[in-house]
């Protein structure tokens, strides 16, 4: 227990919260209030960066630089944003989640024991749905931290390991990837424990058996959304999913060792699946984010970049040592928190807002 505080305390003593970060401005809480705060906030870390930005979607002067908000973590994943703009996201090694604040620039510990959550997302009802691979689940978390099990299998059969959640705004119904990626505390005697790489899983007597589902609202039993005969390759690692606002299009990408997994875009029918494949850019990676003007933000090995409506890329922001997602996240719904390198989070002032119900893994 004595560890566990000296690990939480060496992560808290770690923050750094900066002024041109917290989007609440002086005039909006009282001068006292405001000068304390400031004056508790560290200097900013700057974390070089040569952004390619020719449309001027990030903040300019030194609001722009990309700084760290935290770090001494393990892995950060699954940044999820609330709706007071405060973030949530996970250290799967620990089996922890976090929660930014997107006032004060604070990190807590908000949950241990998470069933090793990856993705994360916030319902209307302020619940955190959650991807956690531990026993191939989809929990909900309840404000209090206690939870309920949504689905743990596909026609009785274990799932690989839910990677990421997306809940569409129209219908509260929510997607979920579900690669195979074999975890070093699966249990011995798991059934989808195996070297890398792995060749098969519960969802396919031979390769990976990779495939988004869907969980219509209300309902306990999964549908999969994907397939060979759509254009589908099951033998690959599907991981970030996220919509459009209007609950009309599907993002689905693929990791791959070089990041060029590459992303693919759906429409979505009226009962929640999927028709109309389409590759809409050769990269790939991890998790994914929108803007209010529909641009889709990918985070991977090179850090994360932006690509228009038609595939376009129109952002690069490098990270050495890559990221693993990103969401918008702040009180104005302008900070693009980014999760990676992996022991750390990350964060950069944008010019464009998150769009209307962004919330990925």
């Amino acid at each position: 227990m004595k560890t566990k505080a000296r690990m939480l305390m060496a992560v808290l003593g770690s923050l750094v919260s900066f002024s041109y970060l917290n989007t609440t401005h002086a005039s909006d809480q009282s001068t006292a209030d405001a000068q304390s705060a400031n004056a508790h906030r560290p200097p900013v870390e700057v974390i070089p960066s040569d952004i390619y930005d020719p449309l001027g979607l990030v903040a300019h002067g030194p609001r722009g630089q990309l700084v760290s908000l935290a770090k001494g973590f393990s892995f950060t994943e699954g940044p999820a944003n609330d709706r007071h703009g405060n973030v949530y996201f996970t250290d799967q090694p620990n089996d922890r989640i976090y929660r930014w604040d997107a006032r004060t620039g604070v990190v807590t510990l908000f949950l241990q024991g998470t069933g090793r959550a990856n993705g994360t997302i916030f319902d209307r009802e302020g619940n955190l749905i959650t991807a956690s691979d531990m026993l191939g689940e989809v929990w909900k978390i309840r404000p209090d931290g206690s939870h309920k099990v949504l689905i743990n299998n596909y026609q009785g059969k274990l799932l690989n390991g839910p990677n990421d959640v997306w809940i569409n705004p129209v219908n509260g119904g929510i997607y979920i990837t579900d690669p195979i990626f074999p975890r070093s505390y699966w249990a011995p005697g798991d059934p989808r424990q195996q070297p890398w790489e792995p060749t098969h899983s519960e969802q396919a007597p031979q390769g990976k058996g990779g495939h988004v589902y869907y969980l219509a609202a209300g309902a306990h039993a999964l549908v999969r959304v994907t397939s060979d005969a759509l254009g589908w390759e099951s033998d690959s690692w599907p991981n970030c999913v996220v919509g459009t606002p209007d609950g009309k299009k599907l993002y689905v990408n693929k990791w791959a060792g070089d990041s060029h997994g590459g992303t693919f875009v759906f429409d979505i029918k009226r009962d929640g699946t999927l028709r109309n494949m389409r590759k809409f850019c050769d990269w790939g990676g991890d998790g994914m984010s929108m803007d209010e003007l529909g641009n889709i933000y990918i985070s991977n090995g090179t850090g994360v970049m932006a690509f228009d409506t038609d595939g376009n890329n129109i952002l690069n922001i490098p990270i050495a040592g890559g990221a693993t997602n990103n969401t918008f996240a702040g009180r104005d719904n302008k900070l693009l928190f980014i999760t990676g390198p992996v022991d750390r989070i990350t964060a950069i002032r944008m010019n464009v807002k998150g769009s209307e119900f962004r919330r990925c893994d």
